[in-house]
């Protein structure tokens, strides 16, 4: 039999005193909280037969990943393609960063965006990735720890929707689960959304 289920799941609240933007620097774990953001998100599966696990090869989403290693007895398997959009703002602190003259030419053209990865790259390497995790799974559930960005636009790719977007629209919680399933051509149906995990603190996210 085929994989069941797909989910993609955030990873929890990062400590970031300084509430930088994080991107891909190192370094970046998760808060005590954001530890237990992640718990509850594996709770929301417990139920599931999750029997792939994969994850960003960044710290915060394989900390994110340990309950679910723990909870299935997996061991997560690291793809690059599901890590964070690489950003230009990365290590700076966005509300003083956009008020900078020197940075406004990062900002000319938001639907592509200039200011960073393209999203027409990240979602190919997300629907790849998501398949790719999908072909590998004799059965059960598969489930992929990414950031807010990725899973958001492999969403609005899946659902025929536009990808260029403000970062403020994205329904993409801390620990958040979004879930799929797959269609006999291959394509990928959204079929359920959910925040286990109680409101951390959003601050840092591409």
């Amino acid at each position: 039999m085929p994989a069941e289920r797909l989910h993609l799941v955030r990873h929890g609240e990062v400590h970031n005193p300084t509430r930088v933007l994080y991107e891909r620097i190192d370094g970046f774990g998760l808060s005590e909280a954001g530890r237990g953001m992640t718990r509850a998100a594996a709770g929301y599966l417990a139920d599931r037969p999750v029997t792939r696990l994969v994850c960003s090869p960044l710290q915060r989403t394989q900390e994110s990943a340990e309950p679910f290693a723990e909870q299935f007895g997996l061991t997560p398997v690291l793809d690059e393609r599901v890590v964070e959009p690489w950003n230009s703002f990365a290590g700076k602190r966005m509300k003083r960063a956009v008020l900078n003259p020197l940075n406004w030419r990062l900002l000319i053209d938001p639907s592509k965006p200039s200011w960073g990865e393209p999203f027409a790259s990240i979602a190919a390497r997300m629907i790849d990735a998501m398949a790719d995790a999908w072909d590998e799974t004799d059965s059960g559930d598969v489930v992929i720890v990414s950031h807010q960005a990725p899973i958001w636009i492999a969403h609005l790719a899946i659902a025929g929707e536009k990808l260029a977007h403000s970062p403020t629209t994205r329904r993409c919680a801390l620990s958040s689960v979004t879930s799929f399933a797959r269609r006999a051509d291959g394509s990928f149906d959204e079929i359920g959304y959910a925040e286990p995990a109680s409101a951390g603190v959003d601050l840092g996210a591409v």
